[in-house]
């Protein structure tokens, strides 16, 4: 198996702050790699690098001649002006290139088709489309754009929602030849479906890949390799997402080890210096040494997290109440007659297809989206906490610390107690140092959970999520469902995320259908078992109602024999007295067989055969006998 690209020493910094520092590993073909690690820890900066779009401070970026790279960045750039195809088939690949061209000429030469000049370019462009193997990279497109939920193939980008953009730019990605496509959170912004299809096209796909992303089925379902980037240093490990786990457990003991290994020597040896170790000779110096260079070994065991077990307000006994909601955009229906009662322990998950509706339930739900009929009723002690999908508005010259005191300082906790805003940082991953930077300083994904940590000091009793796991790290998303775990009130979330609702919620509302909402118990595993038993229930229903005409047409044959089943009438009776005859005899001679277990095993073979004939040649008779009846009724 060859190595496609190979990195040496590679290091990165931002002012004071080291993003990786001395990385070296290589990714071969048919690697499937996983990149993990807390936002902010220059996942994404790792990346560009690989793919040439920024640059290092120092080591070795080495590809095998002709490797091909393909990357996906979270945010892509579209051209303006370009329709859907014309986006899919960017690059300056040859393969990409002739694409582009033929498109354009077929859509000319459809508006001029007098135009001689134009036919003999589009001839021109086929032949090259067959050089290239244009033709089923086309139709891959077209095939990726449709499970994407892309069927307009014309449309301008432009027109286009931001989840349609980012699923376009995706199945560019997916298309281009390449020896290592790179992807940056792919699953994000995409429905459940969506998620599923992409796991089964990667784990299917040939070459090799490279992807940040925070889905842990998907990591466990696709990823072959996972790579940790903490503190700016690279891990890596074999296997996929469970594994990594118990290999980086088992890291992680070894290190505890031996760091404590070290701080018995270190003990030992400041006892020997405090007794006044002096200087002069070769031993003493050399054990001053020792010490001197255990003191400067550290090793970071902190999981920089904070026990809390959190407070909120008194829910009374009316939480949210929805009576007959319904709403719809111009004509299209989202939700209709749809009831529900929010109780107080509720962990409830709303999942569905991209545009059905799911955020606007959201929004009925806050009270920030009055519903076109139905009423919502909302008790007197709820105090809500709405996680959007945007970042509420940050004063970026405002430092983390103060952004969260602005909220609150202290935050009640279970037993009676508070916590403050500092340790609450803390256990949301922003160790002190941090905690006084300037906002503007910090990542996107730093930003988010800044955000989603205001929310949570709001002390809300009704907390709503939408999408919360976008742009959040697999960290951080292990600390809100452990804080979640101890929330004493209610959680509405939307998310496609599978394994946050398998983790978190005991319910889900399913968008099936326009304006249709179908509650299920369980999370998304037990709702998708729920679907496949369904599924396999319409189908051998549907297999049994196409059977049934057949069956029908049978009985409602006409009522007379054919030449062949009149002479079969009159010998049956015949051929069947003399199998019986023959499977009599086979029975007797095994009676005989005594100890030959070789003859009674042709013989129990002979049985068998005879019998299974046997019965077909009296279900023949019975058919045909009832046929005589019929006839002789006429």
């Amino acid at each position: 198996m060859s190595t496609i690209i190979t990195v040496e020493n590679l290091s990165k910094s931002y002012g004071m702050k080291v993003l990786f520092n001395d990385v070296t590993f290589g990714v071969e073909e048919g690697d499937k790699i996983g990149l993990i690690g807390v936002n902010g820890a220059g996942k994404s900066t790792f990346l560009k690098v690989l793919a040439g779009l920024d640059t290092a401070d120092g080591g070795k970026i080495t590809k095998s001649g002709g490797s091909r790279l393909e990357y996906l960045p979270q945010e892509p750039v579209f051209h303006e002006g370009a329709t859907v195809l014309e986006q899919v088939f960017k690059g300056t690949s040859p393969e990409m290139r002739v694409l582009r061209e033929y498109e354009k000429a077929l859509e000319e030469s459809r508006q001029q088709p007098e135009d001689e000049r134009l036919q003999r370019r589009l001839i021109d462009l086929g032949q090259e489309m067959d050089t290239v193997d244009g033709w089923k990279l086309e139709s891959d497109a077209k095939i990726i754009l449709t499970q994407l939920g892309i069927s307009d193939f014309s449309a301008t980008v432009e027109s286009l929602s931001g989840g349609q953009r980012k699923r376009i730019a995706m199945a560019g990605a997916l298309i281009t030849p390449a020896d290592l496509l790179i992807l940056d959170e792919p699953t994000n912004h995409i429905d459940n479906d969506t998620v599923a299809w992409l796991e089964q096209y990667l784990a299917k796909r040939k070459g090799a890949l490279l992807m940040i992303t925070h889905d842990r089925y998907f990591l466990d379902r696709v990823a072959t390799r996972m790579i940790e980037l903490d503190k700016g240093t690279l891990y890596a490990y074999s296997g996929n997402y469970s594994q990594f786990l118990e290999l980086k457990a088992a890291r992680e003991e070894s290190a505890e080890a031996s760091e404590q290994k070290r701080q018995n020597l270190l003990r030992k040896e400041l006892a020997w210096m405090r007794r006044g170790a002096k200087a002069r000779t070769t031993k003493q110096k050399a054990r001053i040494q020792r010490y001197e260079a255990l003191s400067e070994q550290s090793v970071d065991l902190s999981e920089n997290k904070v026990e809390i077990n959190v407070g909120a307000t008194r829910l009374g006994r009316t939480v949210i109440e929805l009576e007959h909601i319904g709403h719809a955009y111009a004509e299209r229906r989202l939700i209709e007659n749809f009831s529900y009662i929010l109780l107080k322990d509720d962990r409830v998950g709303i999942i569905g297809p991209n545009g059905s509706g799911k955020s606007t339930l959201l929004n009925i739900i806050a009270g920030r989206l009055q519903p076109k009929c139905g009423k919502r009723e909302i008790g007197q002690t709820v105090k809500l906490g709405y996680f959007a999908q945007e970042n509420g508005e940050m004063d970026e010259n405002l430092r983390v610390i103060e952004y969260i005191r602005e909220e609150a300082n202290y935050l009640p906790t279970a037993d009676g107690g508070t916590i403050s805003a500092s340790q609450m940082l803390e256990r949301f991953l922003f160790p002190p140092e941090l905690q006084w930077n300037p906002i503007a300083k910090l990542s996107g994904g730093e930003k988010r959970r800044l955000y989603l940590l205001r929310i949570l000091m709001s002390a809300p009793n009704v907390l709503l999520l939408d999408e919360p796991t976008n742009d959040l790290d697999i960290q951080t998303l292990a600390i809100l469902e452990e804080y979640l775990d101890e929330f004493p009130g209610a959680v509405v979330t939307v998310s496609h995320d599978r394994y946050f609702l398998d983790r978190v919620v005991d319910r889900v509302f399913a968008f099936e259908g326009e304006g249709k909402i179908e509650p299920y118990n369980g999370g998304y595993s037990d709702y998708q078992e729920r679907c496949e038993l369904r599924k396999e229930q319409e189908t051998a229903t549907k297999a049994a109602e196409e059977e049934k005409p057949v069956l029908e047409r049978t009985r409602e044959r006409p009522r007379k024999f054919s030449y062949s089943e009149q002479k079969e009438y009159e010998t049956i009776d015949a051929v069947i007295a003399e199998a019986e005859g023959a499977l009599k005899t086979v029975r007797s001679r095994i009676e005989n067989a005594g100890a030959d277990y070789t003859l009674l095993q042709e013989l129990t073979a002979q049985q068998e055969e005879m019998e299974t004939r046997l019965d077909a040649l009296l279900e023949r008779w019975t058919y045909l006998t009832e046929l005589a009846e019929k006839i002789n009724d006429k």
